[in-house]
């Protein structure tokens, strides 16, 4: 007598999105059951990561994010070349966060310019970030998505009170969208139906619900991504069935207890080694909720994540069950 597992019955399908160009390029979605359900038969492709590069040197970073990187911190094109040569990085999240209104205040022009760069430097996929300014955001996204023409690459956040100017700009270069909206499906629903109503075809958009960290909001983070990977695996809601990427080492790495000094509190430990705890083990449950790319800012915690992913893509599962070894 063979051994059935009880499980869900799955009736849809994640899209598949496809970042980058040629042999470089890298498909996100396509599973049509949760994540690393191996056993019940999915070839799920796995997690992406997308390590973080930012076009001005982070003031606010702790020390363990910047040692990796040393000089290469002064140019995001460096930047961009260590985390792919050095740290096999497989695809670029740029974050244009000079470009803030409320920060440096950079024009759109300097921002192409930075894009440029990195484009010419790196043959990875690209996610390019604006700063979350929704009128700077649809200005600088605009030209991004024009000079990155042939690039296929993401960009975001588009918002429902920015999406017209930024989709249409993503529709005529033909790049990816990252559809952003605040932790709750209906509105990560919506902002969907506007994009493809609008024209943005079905394989160029990837949800970002936005995102907590590892004791700020993770569990409600889960919560709704989960309802979102419910809804479009089981309930045949199409409107959902996109990839989803979360962008967390922000919300990580700025948390008291990924940096606070060990001098500070001694029993907390070693900070340097609980902030990359924190972060890889915030990107294994945001990919167990539904992620298919996570943003990640240490080498150290991506490659600890990726191997943790890797375990537990292995099928062991799928093998025969003997009754006797139980």
């Amino acid at each position: 007598m063979s051994l059935q597992i009880p499980g869900p019955t799955y009736t849809g399908k994640i899209r598949e999105v496809t970042l980058g160009t040629g042999e470089n390029s890298v498909t996100a979605g396509g599973q049509k059951t949760f994540n690393y359900h191996v056993f019940d038969g999915d070839g799920h492709r796995g997690p992406l990561v997308a390590m973080e590069v930012r076009d001005e040197i982070p003031e606010n970073w702790p020390e363990a994010c910047l040692v990796p990187y040393g000089s290469a911190l002064n140019d995001p094109a460096t930047w961009a070349r260590v985390n792919v040569e050095k740290y096999q990085a497989r695809a670029i999240a740029l974050h244009l966060a000079s470009i803030d209104p409320m920060g440096s205040n950079r024009s759109a022009a300097e921002a192409v310019k930075t894009v440029e760069a990195v484009l010419k430097t790196v043959e990875v996929p690209l996610l390019i970030f604006g700063c979350d300014h929704l009128q700077k955001d649809a200005e600088v996204l605009k030209l991004v998505a024009e000079v990155a023409a042939g690039r296929n690459v993401a960009i975001g956040p588009v918002q429902e009170k920015n999406y017209k100017a930024i989709g249409a700009a993503a529709i005529a270069y033909r790049q990816v969208v990252i559809a952003s909206s605040p932790i709750d499906v209906n509105l990560a629903k919506q902002l969907n139906i506007l994009l493809l109503e609008l024209g943005v075809p079905e394989n160029k958009i990837i949800i970002d619900p936005t995102t907590g960290g590892l004791g700020y909001g993770l569990e409600y983070t889960y919560s709704v991504m989960e309802r979102d990977r419910i809804a479009a695996l089981i309930q045949q809601d199409d409107k959902l069935g996109f990839p989803m990427v979360c962008n967390l080492a922000k919300e990580v790495w700025k948390t008291k207890e990924a940096i606070l000094p060990r001098s500070e509190n001694p029993a907390m430990g070693d900070e340097k080694t609980r902030g990359i705890m924190m972060e890889a083990i915030t990107a294994a449950l945001l990919t167990l909720a539904g992620a298919d790319i996570v943003v990640m800012r240490h080498p150290a915690a991506a490659k600890l994540f990726l191997d943790w992913s890797a375990e537990l893509m292995t099928p062991v599962l799928n093998k025969p069950v003997n009754p006797e070894q139980i």
